[in-house]
């Protein structure tokens, strides 16, 4: 059974693995979370570029038929070179999370909140403009999110204080009424980033749109999976397997999966 692999930093990209598992339940999946190097969005865009195609190679070796790239800052670096020089599909997040975003906003003042990286490429307000020019934009760096929650941190007083203060240059925009989730760590933290921007604002996490999109893809270029066995996911890490796979439990409850560690020299 050919498998979809996945790639993230860390284990943000876990959620949009679930919602590939649920929305494509006879797909096998092999993930890839590159732990040990994460964050990726204070880097250089060449180093992104370096070890995003380093976690690719090592999922071509297990004959993946399509990539998802469920990292946003790799997705705005790297999307392109690798749609020209592979020949699997390969999809990224952010165009989904723009359209699910311009589904939603009613008042049309989209914020926009994500790496350092992701937040610089401009990625996501380009392709906001490119679906609806008149789209008001509002994008800020969230730099302590990703290693929060990679740490496991996702709930109570600290992870609120953080979210707090880092959220606070956006409160100016009382406008606004839809948030994009520009990272794929930042739905682990939903809950308490939704209490901080208000009930009135509706947060966009792009893992529904790519796993749909996904589903799309699949029947365009016939591969779906035709047998009638369910799959056992592969999931890899190449940072501490204990939090990884604490952070899945929360994520998956019941999934039949197989967990490993690797070290990063491995796909470097």
């Amino acid at each position: 059974m050919q498998a979809i692999g996945v790639i993230d930093s860390g284990v943000g990209g876990l959620t949009v693995a679930h919602e590939l598992m649920r929305q494509l339940p006879k797909e096998k999946l092999i993930y890839l979370g590159d732990t040990a190097r994460c964050p990726y969005g204070p880097r250089s865009k060449t180093e992104v570029q370096k070890f995003t195609w380093e976690m690719v190679e090592f999922l071509l070796e297990k004959n993946i038929k399509m990539l998802v790239i469920a990292c946003n800052t790799a997705t705005a670096f790297t999307l392109n070179d690798l749609q020209k020089k592979l020949d699997i599909p390969v999809i990224g997040v952010i165009q989904p999370g723009a359209r699910a975003a311009i589904k939603f906003t009613k008042n049309n003042h989209v914020g926009i909140i994500g790496t350092e990286g992701t937040i610089r490429s401009e990625a996501y307000t380009n392709a906001l403009k490119s679906i609806k020019a008149e789209i008001e934009v509002n994008a800020l760096a969230c730099p302590l999110f990703v290693p929060m929650v990679e740490q496991g941190v996702l709930s109570g007083e600290q992870a609120r204080e953080v979210v707090e203060d880092s959220l606070k240059p956006l409160k100016r925009y009382d406008q606004m009424d839809t948030l994009i989730l520009g990272c794929t760590h930042y739905p682990l933290l939903k809950d308490t980033i939704q209490t901080v921007a208000g009930e009135h604002v509706t947060l966009i996490s792009s893992s529904e749109e790519t796993a749909r999109e996904t589903s799309t893809l699949l029947e365009v270029h016939q591969i779906q999976n035709k047998e009638k066995l369910f799959p056992v996911h592969q999931f890899y890490t190449t940072g501490e397997l204990e939090i990884f796979i604490e952070i899945s439990k929360s994520i998956f409850k019941d999934s039949n999966a197989q967990m490993v560690r690797i070290n990063k020299a491995n796909i470097g």
